[in-house]
């Protein structure tokens, strides 16, 4: 059972009145959580959802790499934005390998960022392992990139994740037209002068951007469920493109929003975890309750159909003069009072089975 403390501290997290620090990391969180939400609508519907797999794992090596070069150099290797150039520049080697396997061999893409998946990640443990055993490596703190440390952010990095989150969502915003074309039908939009290289291309910065920025939140391994989990929740709601990225985002932001709250509220809460944990949530609720391709509303749609079939068969069989012996025709023209007890049927019943 939740403290009371617990619970008016969830609430002024979730207010943005749980301190400046908690609010900008709050704000930095939400931000990220609407970007993924909407690039992630276009790379689902374009197939591309395991790329962005491949851009988090291959942001690790680049990461630790940047670190040991700024420590090398004298600098604080933990200063963040040079970790995250490094990242970038991994991530982005990382998505000219998968391009340049998939148009040079035989591999299918799967395939190609499976192994370029695995290689790069397992070149980042090995130098996060490297970086441990240093002596001036213990307190580098490059374990949080792997399931985020937000709460360990400094003022200076939220606002700038806060930024960038911002002009990840500018950039989706601005080139929705062309991802959606893009998305549906390549070989329409190729026809229509759009290069298909660049947008795709711009596609993969936005993720690369989302992933980058999201290294400190939610980090390498669960960045890639902020792409993938909000517009997979948004499918259930709408058939529409941009309904469905604006349902994303909001859900998206609903995640970072919560799981950043609850990460505040509670007693050393990892918030990368609680922030993919609430868009779980938020995705069971959308599968069970959305109206139209919610799993409740299509169990109770079968049973009207069912319905509507056993109410017309037994009042065919009226019509035609026949018992009924169909047990669940029986109970529904019982229920709605077109037979009586004895299966015989009433003055509605008979007008029912008239028009039937």
């Amino acid at each position: 059972m939740l403290h009371a403390d617990t619970i008016f501290a969830l609430l002024d997290a979730l207010s943005f009145r749980g301190g400046f620090n908690t609010a900008l990391v709050t704000l930095g969180a939400m931000l990220l959580g609407l970007a993924a939400g909407g690039a992630g609508t276009f790379l689902l519907l374009r197939g591309r959802a395991l790329v962005s797999d491949a851009i988090s794992h291959a942001a690790l090596p680049g990461a630790a790499a940047a670190f040991l070069i700024m420590a090398a150099m004298g600098f604080d290797g933990r200063w963040l934005p040079g970790l995250l150039l490094g990242a970038a520049f991994s991530a982005g080697l990382g998505l000219v390998l998968v391009d340049r396997t998939v148009r040079f061999t035989r591999l299918a893409e799967d395939a190609a960022i499976g192994a370029v998946l695995s290689v790069l990640f397992g070149l980042g443990i090995v130098l996060l392992t490297i970086i441990q055993g240093l002596p001036w490596g213990k307190a580098a703190g490059l374990s949080g990139f792997l399931l985020g440390s937000a709460a360990g952010m400094l003022q200076s990095e939220a606002w700038a994740i806060a930024g960038a989150g911002a002009a990840a969502c500018l950039a989706v915003f601005a080139l929705r037209r062309p991802l959606t074309l893009v998305s549906f039908d390549p070989g329409f939009a190729q026809s229509q002068g759009l290069p298909l290289a660049a947008v795709d291309m711009a596609m993969m910065g936005i993720a690369l951007l989302i992933t980058v920025i999201g290294l400190k939140v939610a980090g390498v391994v669960l960045i890639v469920a902020l792409l993938i989990i909000p517009p997979a929740a948004a499918r259930f709601w709408t058939d529409d493109v941009g309904t469905m990225a604006v349902i994303a985002a909001a859900i998206g932001g609903a995640s970072g929003h919560i799981g950043a709250a609850l990460s505040a509220a509670g007693p050393a809460l990892p918030t990368g975890p609680l922030i993919v944990l609430s868009a779980f949530a938020l995705f069971v609720l959308s599968m069970l309750f959305a109206p139209r391709r919610g799993a409740v509303a299509a169990v109770l749609a079968r049973r009207a159909f069912a319905n509507r079939v056993h109410r017309r068969q037994g009042l065919l069989a009226l019509a035609r003069g026949e018992p009924i012996y169909d047990v669940a025709s029986i109970r529904i023209l019982k229920r709605a009072r077109l037979i009586r007890g004895d299966c015989a049927p009433t003055r509605a019943g008979r007008a029912a089975a008239a028009r039937a």
